[in-house]
């Protein structure tokens, strides 16, 4: 069994809305509450990093699964939302929406878009951070499909 390791060094030299900054990798940024949160909004912060990781993962579990089933495109892109619920305040991160639009060829069949669909629907089950935040958190997918 293949075990990969990811390692993140956090600094936080203050208290709630102090700036903080993370290091992993190629990501260097600094970190704080979101303004909507009452924070100083100074870098990124934990909600946008979790939806990130959440649209990466899907979009390049897509890529990598349209590849293998040799289903070409001219262009795959997404939008996505998070939301956040405060209740008596109590934060929980409610939902992920992921809006990927995939871009087939103009010579594409109607078995290509129904294949696109059944990828696009698959890739977020098979997505190790969907899979991580099942049960957690609900990721909802709206998906559309067009020729170019």
């Amino acid at each position: 069994m293949a075990e990969h390791q990811f390692h993140l060094q956090a600094h936080w030299p203050g208290l709630r809305n102090d700036v903080g900054h993370i290091e992993t990798g190629q990501l260097q940024t600094k970190v704080s509450i979101p303004p909507d949160m009452d924070g100083p909004g100074v870098g990124t912060n934990p909600d946008e990093m979790l939806l990130g990781a959440a649209a990466t993962c899907y979009i390049i579990t897509l890529a990598a699964m349209m590849e293998r089933s040799k289903l070409e495109k001219a262009d795959l892109r997404m939008d996505s939302v998070g939301i956040v619920d405060v209740t008596k305040g109590i934060i929980t991160y409610k939902k992920i929406i992921h809006r990927p639009v995939i871009v087939l060829n103009t010579n594409a069949t109607d078995e290509d878009s129904d294949l696109a669909l059944k990828l696009a629907k698959k890739a977020e089950t098979s997505c190790m951070i969907s899979r991580a935040l099942k049960g957690n958190v609900e990721i909802e997918l709206e998906v559309s499909i067009l020729k170019n």
